[in-house]
């Protein structure tokens, strides 16, 4: 019986030393990635560091168009992808006035799956890239069982948050070996930290986008490779429509632009960020409790965002999507 007790107290203190010291680590992290960027005087050289151009997807609005911007600041050519020519003529045309770069656009649907990448492997053969921005994403219109989500919206999800990021990381990763430099950063999302009722398949797609940036990153780690994973909390843009509550900046609802100005100041510094130093605190907050009771939160909140866009609908006598 003393040799039991024994074994359950080594059991026990090794497993507080592994939490006292993941929590260490996560402070330490979240103090490189937002604190030591802002003591430098001048900031990293984004060329310098990964090359002359940034691909952006999903850049015509929100993250990815803040993103695009604030690598034009940062000196980088930008190619811009997304659906829509006439938006992408006009980002395009606001990053060349006022950061005087290059800009490339490529019309693409990444809803379309597998057809349209050769178009793009051809529009991008020439270009030397040294930033591939992962951002274009799709999630529910709105919070919802999963028989209430059209199927195509299910297809939609898992062709632009899964395949797209797979097969765009496939094609820049090999000229970024060549060169021995280059980044690519993955926008998933906090939703990757449970399952999350409501936003069922959203949640799942952005779990596959950790589990495959994680294993990235061991693959390419010696080849001088930066595979940073980006894990917003709730930002302030269209994505969020569905509520009121998430459609005012706010310390913890920054707007894009803030946001992105701050995710990029992690780029090279940490491999894993939530991109904001408040989603940083709110994570630390959540990551302590059991991932039973985030889940359930998780599906509290999403009833209450459900019922704002329900209750909008209504009061405009709209059906909902």
């Amino acid at each position: 019986m003393p040799h039991t007790v024994d074994l359950l107290a080594y059991i026990g203190g090794f497993y507080l030393f592994c939490v006292v010291t993941e929590t260490l680590w996560n402070i330490i992290c979240g103090l490189k990635a937002h604190v030591i960027p802002r003591l430098r005087d001048v900031p990293t050289d984004l060329v310098e560091k990964y090359g002359t151009w940034a691909v952006v997807t999903g850049s015509t609005d929100g993250i990815g168009k803040a993103y695009a911007k604030e690598l034009a600041k940062r000196g980088l050519n930008i190619v811009l992808i997304s659906r829509s020519v006439e938006k992408l003529n006009k980002v395009a045309n606001e990053i060349t006035t006022i950061y005087q770069v290059k800009t490339k656009i490529i019309v693409a649907d990444f809803s379309q799956g597998q057809e349209i990448y050769q178009m793009i492997a051809e529009e991008l053969k020439d270009i030397p890239i040294g930033i591939l921005v992962n951002n274009v994403g799709k999630q529910y219109a709105y919070p919802m069982y999963l028989s209430e989500v059209p199927e195509k919206e299910l297809w939609d999800i898992i062709n632009i948050n899964v395949g797209a990021t797979t097969a765009m990381t496939r094609f820049v990763l090999p000229q970024m070996v060549d060169r021995r430099k280059g980044a690519i950063v993955n926008v998933s999302s906090s939703a990757e930290f449970q399952p999350l009722p409501l936003m069922t398949v959203y949640a799942a797609s952005k779990v596959f986008m950790k589990s495959f940036t994680d294993a990235l990153r061991i693959e390419y780690q010696s080849r001088g490779i930066t595979i940073q994973n980006v894990s917003p909390l709730f930002v302030n843009t269209k994505m969020n429509a569905f509520s009121h509550r998430l459609q005012e900046s706010t310390l913890f609802v920054p707007d894009a632009e803030t946001y992105a100005q701050n995710a990029i100041n992690t780029l090279g510094e940490v491999s894993h960020t939530t991109g904001y130093w408040s989603h940083g605190v709110q994570n630390f907050g959540m990551m302590l409790s059991p991932m039973w009771m985030r889940m359930y939160v998780g599906g509290m909140l999403n009833q209450v965002f459900r019922q704002d866009y329900l209750k909008n609908c209504k009061l405009k006598d709209i059906p909902a999507l």
